[in-house]
């Protein structure tokens, strides 16, 4: 445990932003699941534009890098196309 204030502090600051990061990644992992179970029909075509959603709002929190992201939605992208 730290023992100066800062330290303390930045310790509380790391567990709100883990846990805020964690959300993030959970949101796009969960959505490109779901997206590989319904790779047929209009639902897709929804789930996909959710993926992209939270993949890029991923992206701009940084909790992934930006060409990960871009991966990420060629990916699914094929996912669809297949």
């Amino acid at each position: 445990m730290p023992i100066i204030k800062s330290a303390k502090k930045k310790m509380r600051q790391d567990k709100k932003r883990t846990l805020q990061n964690k959300k993030y990644e959970l949101a796009y992992k969960k959505i490109i699941d779901s997206v590989k179970k319904h790779k047929k029909g209009e639902k897709a075509k929804e789930l996909i534009n959710k993926a992209y959603r939270a993949i890029d709002k991923a992206a701009k929190h940084h909790v992934i890098h930006k060409n990960k992201a871009s991966r990420l939605k060629a990916r699914v992208a094929r996912l669809l196309n297949k």
